[in-house]
């Protein structure tokens, strides 16, 4: 790294840290969520950009350079791993040239991978109920598994002599042939992560987290239980999705902590999905979804850790409650909810992140997403506090508009 790059790797650093604080940095930072945006940028196709490493590296520095992100993302952190889901036969994605056209984003597909009455097996043997039940029916090249003993009775010579006999099945041996390849596609992925990492470094520009969690509600309900496992249990099996949130919280705390410690960089990413305006009412949030999630970024706080949660969809309903929080700790990005409310309830305790409309940035023009980040600037922005970025991910955004919105930020945005 020259030093001059250094010095603005330290600059943007500080800009950010600077604005989670609520101080006011030099000017308003940017930062966004590139994502499917610099293979459309340079014409590659999303299937391209899932499984051709060096493609998706190019492009996705060159748009870093092009456009100057105070802090940028390591594309293989989100795109890069066709060959992981090849590998593992994935039920929980249809992605470009799987499912969904090759120039397509890919798709959550979501299922019922809990049955209601597998609670307290999950409670009992966790390990076991993901290897032995979760994976089969998440990945089809590891359903071989089911036919595994339950691990926990294999802890005698005697107990292996008599009750190993699955490990020499060919549908369980198939199933670890398919470990054994997920985990060198895992690695590959790894070393590639690393170079664009060192490499964005190199030119000056930090990366925006160090690692990324659910909210334990989330990780229930997104991959175990599906959306109406979990709407139903809320009402006929409450105290279970109560312990299961919790059983999940330290889990949670631990996998953020040790990516923090690997990474060296404390921002964790927390996308959050079901408790928005449009899922549960404020009582249920109240009982079921707030109090692991606060407790998760209250821990993730007293470690060093920055907890920064996306609040996808609209959550006007919540500001006052997730108001409940150390002042200058964490940082908030808001898709649809309305931020200059955010702000004049928020704009004390945390540090808020958005949210230029992608229809805006699609269809609109230039002059119409200048007009837009001048008001965030002036009201949201007008104390610190605050970073530009777009509501969701760039996929569909005009190349024009997102320049509008980079440089009108850098000009005007200045304190």
């Amino acid at each position: 790294m020259t030093k001059a790059n250094e010095e603005l790797y330290q600059e943007r650093e500080r800009r950010v840290l600077d604005a989670i604080a609520l101080k006011k940095p030099d000017r308003v930072p940017i930062m966004v969520f590139f994502h499917f945006f610099p293979a459309r940028y340079f014409r590659i196709t999303a299937r391209d950009a899932m499984y051709d490493a060096e493609k998706i590296l190019e492009a996705s520095l060159k748009v870093m350079i092009e456009f100057e992100p105070d802090m940028d993302l390591s594309p293989y952190a989100s795109l890069f791993y066709g060959a992981t889901l090849d590998a593992l036969d994935s039920k929980q994605l249809a992605w470009p040239g799987h499912g969904v056209a090759p120039d397509v984003s890919f798709q959550f597909v979501e299922d019922e991978r809990m049955k209601p009455d597998e609670y307290d097996e999950f409670f009992t043997d966790m390990t076991g109920f993901m290897m032995r039940k979760f994976w089969p029916r998440a990945y089809g090249a590891l359903k071989g598994f089911e036919k595994l003993p339950p691990l926990s009775n294999l802890y005698t010579h005697s107990a292996f002599a008599l009750g190993s006999g699955a490990f020499a099945s060919p549908d369980v041996q198939e199933a670890f042939a398919a470990l054994h390849r997920v985990g060198q596609v895992s690695a590959e992925n790894a070393s590639f992560s690393t170079r664009y990492t060192d490499e964005a470094r190199k030119a000056g520009f930090p990366t925006q987290f160090g690692g990324q969690v659910l909210a334990p509600f989330d990780r229930l309900s997104d991959y175990f239980r599906g959306t109406k496992g979990a709407m139903i249990d809320m009402y006929r099996r409450p105290s279970q999705v109560i312990k299961a949130c919790e059983r999940i919280l330290p889990i949670a705390i631990g996998q953020a902590v040790a990516a923090a410690k690997s990474s060296g960089n404390p921002r964790i990413f927390i996308p959050l999905h079901k408790g928005l305006d449009g899922f549960m009412s404020e009582e249920q949030f109240k009982k079921f979804y707030w109090p692991t999630l606060r407790e998760l970024m209250i821990e993730l706080i007293n470690e060093g850790l920055i907890p920064c949660p996306l609040w996808e969809g609209v959550c006007t309903s919540r500001l006052e409650m997730i108001k409940d929080i150390p002042p200058g700790k964490a940082c908030y990005a808001f898709e649809g909810t309305d931020l200059f409310l955010a702000k004049q309830i928020l704009g004390d305790t945390v540090c808020i992140r958005g949210n230029v409309p992608l229809s805006l940035l699609a269809t609109g023009s230039p002059d119409d997403i200048r007009a837009y980040c001048k008001k965030l600037i002036d009201v949201v922005g007008r104390e610190g506090g605050f970073i530009m970025d777009a509501s969701t991910v760039l996929d569909d955004a005009k190349p024009e508009n997102v320049k509008a919105m980079f440089e009108f930020t850098k000009e005007y945005g200045r304190y």
